[in-house]
């Protein structure tokens, strides 16, 4: 299982202190999404081999309209691991599950956003993963927390509906603010996914690093082609 995370300066912990952090808590791998104007400064492979726990570099994209998300996309589509594209708006939402090279649509329900039945389709049909973003709910109380269950139940019967891949996450910007597997599939028990189904989208982190480290190798000409050495 794996858990996407943001790093400093985007967070307040560094890629190291979360990843230690991560593996005492039982992940396998860490994904690194930061906003793409707040990158990260880290090394993959020697925090990687230190704490005994994969490091994926990714990124997630914000954008003021569709024509500069595309822009971003493409520009960090040939050097990230994982690409998601920042949700919460209607148009980007849309863009993001109508694009190919996206992986995945982060947190689509967060303020003006909403999920619907289209864009489960559109998202199954591009392969884009959407996400499942336990934050608000792990750290509102009151009417917002009853708001962003209300939301995720919402989302998850359309994603089920639709057989639309999904990843989970408690999108921690502090080592603090990561929650272990257990406690995710506590959440998740209160939306209504079963334990399995929350691993489910814990690994698919894991799925798509593996897959687009394929892509990106120099082996790989497209999809089904390989170059033999």
């Amino acid at each position: 299982m794996y858990e996407a995370v943001h790093a400093h300066p985007d967070g307040t912990s560094t890629v190291a202190r979360l990843a230690l952090t991560a593996s005492e808590y039982g992940f396998e791998g860490l994904v690194v999404r930061n906003h793409g104007d707040d990158p990260a400064s880290y090394d993959p492979e020697t925090i990687a081999e230190t704490y005994g726990i994969d490091i994926v570099p990714g990124v997630e994209i914000r954008a003021d309209d569709p024509a500069q998300a595309s822009g971003f996309v493409s520009s960090h589509r040939d050097h990230q691991q994982i690409v998601a594209v920042h949700g919460g708006t209607p148009e980007i939402n849309r863009f993001a599950v109508e694009q190919p090279m996206v992986d995945v649509l982060a947190h689509p329900m967060v303020g003006d956003g909403d999920f619907n039945h289209v864009l489960a389709k559109a998202a199954s049909r591009n392969g884009v993963r959407v996400e499942f973003n336990f934050a608000d709910v792990l750290r509102d109380s009151g009417g917002s927390r009853v708001r962003r269950l209300r939301q995720l139940r919402k989302l998850r019967e359309i994603v089920e509906a639709h057989d639309t891949d999904y990843v989970v996450s408690a999108d921690p910007y502090s080592h603090l603010q990561l929650r272990a597997p257990r406690e995710l599939r506590a959440v998740g028990d209160v939306i209504g996914f079963d334990p399995a189904q929350i691993e489910t989208g814990l690994a698919e982190w894991r799925e798509l690093a593996e897959r687009n480290r394929r892509r990106l190798s120099e082996q790989f000409i497209e999809p089904g082609v390989w170059r033999e050495e």
